[in-house]
């Protein structure tokens, strides 16, 4: 896939404010598990894209949370998390 400079920093952010920021396991300060939510990057990536309002994005996070990664529901964070995402793909798209 060829990507612009602006979508791979897209990539990047968004990999990092899931790691960091959204952690639903608990897992941002053990180095070993950095990749933890690699695999969910691409799919936010394509709803962030995509979203006005970012309610697609927040249901994708609730969903991983609750059904893929089997831990508890916290809407608020996830919408958070979203406005921290939307916050970076306005700023590189600029």
């Amino acid at each position: 896939m060829n990507l612009s400079p602006q979508d791979n920093e897209l990539l990047r952010r968004i990999d990092e404010v899931l790691h960091y920021v959204w952690d639903p396991v608990g897992v941002a300060h053990v180095p070993q598990a950095r990749d933890e939510y690699e695999s969910y990057v691409p799919q936010v990536f394509l709803r962030l894209k995509g979203t006005t309002d970012g309610k697609d994005v927040a249901e994708y996070l609730h969903w991983l949370s609750t059904e893929q990664i089997g831990v508890g529901a916290n809407h608020e964070h996830d919408r958070k998390v979203v406005e921290l995402l939307i916050g970076w793909r306005d700023q590189l798209i600029r």
